[in-house]
């Protein structure tokens, strides 16, 4: 994966606002604008203008990277599973789920719907199991979503593990105060209160679709094409 770059000099950077323009590997960044959101189609009765998440579900549903739970509902504010933000984050990715490794999960075989994007995630690292078994209907944390989106655009990772929001720091993981750090840094999220994050509670739909947006809004700027595969 391209990484993002602090340096204003690199010739050639793209704002990026489709995430089907991240390529993976050594592949190149390749922009296509969106059309304006007012123009997009909206078919979720259950996500009107206004709403806190409108902005990130309706844009990343005309990208094809996120879907409803029904064709006229994408229920917002229930809670996100480890198999579909897997399935969301390979389609903003671009990547390819059908050429993968079987990652060996025997809670996810060949012919499970979300089979491809979790053995994509996993080639790459970006997303591991519980032993031989992946859980792709658990529930996915505010914390687990923090990692995964750092892993999975290449952010970087931000230099101190103290945060403002008083109960990640309480954490006793260094690693995931990093991650949570990280969404700060680059703006991608705001916590659920101005000095909580909830690093434990569950992510819901909504939310998923909001930090994804942003985040790929967010470094899009500064990703530099350094070759075409």
């Amino acid at each position: 994966m391209t990484k993002k770059s602090s340096s204003k000099t690199k010739n050639k950077k793209f704002k990026l606002f489709t995430a089907t323009s991240i390529a993976i590997a050594t592949t190149a960044v390749v922009v296509v604008q969106l059309p304006a959101l007012a123009k997009q189609e909206n078919p979720f009765t259950d996500v009107k203008p206004g709403y806190s998440h409108y902005e990130g579900i309706v844009s990343l549903y005309n990208e094809g990277i996120v879907a409803g739970i029904t064709s006229t509902t994408f229920k917002p504010n229930q809670n996100a599973t480890r198999g579909e933000t897997a399935q969301f984050i390979a389609n903003a990715l671009n990547l390819d789920t059908t050429n993968v490794t079987n990652p060996g999960f025997k809670d996810v075989p060949k012919g499970h719907k979300y089979y491809g994007a979790i053995a994509a995630l996993y080639e790459r690292g970006i997303i591991g199991g519980y032993g031989d078994e992946f859980k792709p209907n658990n529930l996915l944390t505010r914390s687990q979503i923090a990692k995964m989106l750092t892993l999975s655009l290449d952010l970087n990772l931000a230099g101190s593990a103290k945060t403002k929001f008083t109960d990640v720091n309480k954490l006793s993981d260094t690693n995931t105060k990093l991650y949570i750090q990280t969404l700060v840094d680059y703006s991608i999220t705001t916590g659920t209160t101005p000095t909580t994050f909830s690093p434990n509670g569950n992510l819901t739909r909504g939310q998923l679709a909001t930090f994804l947006y942003r985040a790929i809004n967010e470094t899009g700027d500064s990703f530099e094409i350094i070759g075409i595969e």
